[in-house]
């Protein structure tokens, strides 16, 4: 079973899941980077090929890592696709989030990020996904201003609460 981060973009999903990984001193994948390694920078496929075909390409490379990877970073959108949403079932998924204060911080500048010009297609974007995370989602950490590190400190946490309690609704 894989622990695995969703969240919006910006969200911190790549930086927890590497320290997380390490903490747990488990493997770790981000699917984005198993992308860019294979075809190149998520913008140039977005134009050149056009968002379907990076979800595709996304989809696949989420069925290939999610049997094997202990620790699973999901680029934002990922989730809004229906095979990933099933596939999903069975494995711990954690969402990450953050305010809209947080993410401008974040993303201000950031061009490797084809979807959002600013806060309001950030925001847009969130509010679109939203009600598809929270229902994935069996924990959610917020990192706004927060230290990845204490971020981190917390998914452990909860997560070896689960391990002894087993399952709950509570997140």
């Amino acid at each position: 079973m894989s622990v695995v981060l969703i969240g919006p973009p910006a969200a911190g999903k790549s930086r927890a899941g590497r320290r997380l990984a390490k903490v747990l001193d488990v493997s770790y994948v981000d699917t984005d980077k198993v992308i860019v390694a294979r075809h190149g920078a998520i913008p140039e496929i977005f134009v050149e090929h056009g968002e379907a075909e990076f979800r595709r390409l996304e989809r696949d490379v989420i069925a290939e890592h999610l049997e094997t990877t202990e620790v699973l970073s999901l680029g934002g959108g990922a989730v809004m696709d229906a095979q990933t949403q099933s596939r999903l079932g069975g494995h711990t998924v954690i969402l990450l989030t953050a305010t809209p204060a947080a993410i401008a911080e974040r993303i201000t500048g950031n061009a490797k990020r084809p979807l959002i010009t600013g806060i309001e297609s950030w925001t847009q974007i969130y509010e679109a996904r939203r009600e598809t995370y929270e229902r994935l989602a069996d924990a959610t950490f917020d990192t706004s201003f927060r230290p990845m590190v204490r971020v981190v400190e917390d998914i452990a946490e909860w997560l070896e609460q689960q391990t002894k309690e087993g399952p709950s609704d509570v997140a």
